[in-house]
């Protein structure tokens, strides 16, 4: 499932990342990628242990804790912390890659497994040119480029990359989520299924109807889910 999440951060709370990040030292980005991906990976990375990373991973862990579409779409168990990348100059691309099946952090040992990849855009889209995520899933190629502050979700099964920023920085908040429900067509059917009832709910107030249906959802949630 791929899932735009929108206004995940306020324009402030941007803001306060970008003035807390911009002037902070940006290394490699290969610093965490695999041998494989290591290969098209061309971009800047803020260290994960760095001051600059800890303070705006808390920005963004904050909205992330209330944002009911996000937890709705990702069912979160685990979140790998909050990393920080930048694209721009000769560091501009990031080429055809998956990503690892687990990551883990290197300070706590905490192992995340990567079901849900999550890119959250820092830059505003006149702000640069290019630099779209370009997500291969079962409709084809999708051509991602949203507004600072929102967000997309999609399976970390997924071949994806970024194409080459040709013009101004792209700098995004990029993380990984481990699902409740570790399969993603599982996950897209209690996706729709919680939307159609908070519809229903919505229009016609909690009938019999939506309340039977909401035991459906936590019937199914509660055969799948992995706590």
């Amino acid at each position: 499932m791929l899932l735009h999440v929108p206004k995940v951060l306020t324009k402030n709370q941007v803001s306060e990342i970008r003035k807390i990040i911009d002037e902070a030292d940006w290394a490699d980005g290969s610093i965490t990628a695999g041998t494989q991906s290591a290969k098209t990976k061309n971009n800047r990375q803020l260290p994960e242990d760095g001051a600059a990373a800890q303070k705006a991973r808390g920005i963004v862990l904050q909205a992330l804790a209330i944002n009911a579409k996000y937890l709705a779409g990702a069912l979160p168990k685990k979140i790998y912390p909050p990393l920080f990348n930048r694209y721009d100059g000769s560091n501009n691309s990031f080429g055809n890659h998956i990503d690892n099946s687990v990551r883990t952090h290197a300070a706590t040992g905490r192992h995340v497994r990567t079901d849900v990849s999550c890119t959250l855009f820092l830059s505003e889209l006149q702000d640069y040119e290019g630099g779209e995520l370009v997500i291969e899933d079962t409709y084809g190629s999708q051509s991602i480029k949203f507004s600072a502050g929102d967000m997309v979700l999609y399976p970390s099964s997924s071949v994806h990359r970024v194409q080459p920023v040709t013009k101004g920085s792209r700098v995004a908040c990029f993380f990984w989520t481990e699902s409740m429900v570790r399969s993603d067509e599982q996950r897209r059917l209690l996706y729709d299924l919680d939307m159609s009832i908070l519809s229903l709910r919505e229009s016609q107030g909690d009938t019999d109807e939506s309340v039977k249906l909401t035991g459906v959802y936590h019937n199914l949630l509660r055969m799948w889910a992995d706590v």
